[in-house]
């Protein structure tokens, strides 16, 4: 059963987080997730146009689960660290972002598309880093026309299973018609993780 009830507060992160904790224990493409060291945010997009980015995830690990980096910049060289991220105790290893009320105002099988999207990142090692694709294209391979069908194929395949409908009630409208069902919509904020650049 949904977290929230009519004219209640919605927790939009909490219902987020429940929905990736589902995911990862039912499709097996995202079994190596484990969502305790995923933290899940939303920020507020300066314009209410479709147009844009729905959400986007930030590792904090670089390639190989590192999270300093040294690299040669001209006649330096430079040394990148990831920002230490906790919650509840636990060091997180990625933060996904959700644009409101970009995300929220897309059809419900692109808010899942999009989720999916973002979760299938994720390096399958679960190191910190993303996954990496062969080529110049190494977030979304060769294609991310084939990468988000890929998605789309992930999402009807988790849509048939029994407790899907459950997890995904609260995307089931915009945010228009959110407000007009809770008193109160909250979610969690944090500003984006700055990596610190150091020269040596």
């Amino acid at each position: 059963m949904p977290l929230y009830l009519p004219m209640s507060t919605l927790n939009l992160t909490a219902e987020l987080e429940r929905l990736i904790r589902h995911i990862s224990a039912s499709h097996h493409e995202f079994a190596h997730i484990d969502p305790s060291r995923l933290l899940v945010c939303v920020t507020t997009t300066r314009s209410s146009s479709s147009h844009g980015v729905y959400a986007k995830i930030h590792p904090l690990r670089f390639p190989g689960g590192h999270a300093v980096h040294k690299a040669r910049r001209g006649r330096h060289d430079v040394i990148y660290t990831m920002p230490e991220i906790g919650h509840n105790g636990v060091e997180m290893l990625y933060v996904i972002y959700f644009m409101l009320p970009r995300f929220m105002d897309r059809p419900l099988r692109d808010k899942l598309i999009t989720v999916f999207h973002e979760l299938y990142h994720i390096s399958p090692r679960f190191d910190g880093d993303i996954r990496r694709f062969p080529g110049r294209n190494f977030a979304h391979g060769g294609s991310t026309k084939r990468y988000n069908n890929l998605m789309a194929r992930f999402v009807d395949e988790y849509l048939l299973h029994p407790d899907s409908g459950g997890h995904i009630a609260f995307m089931d409208s915009d945010m228009s018609g959110l407000r007009s069902r809770h008193r109160t919509i909250v979610g969690r904020k944090m500003p984006i993780p700055r990596i610190r650049v150091e020269r040596c």
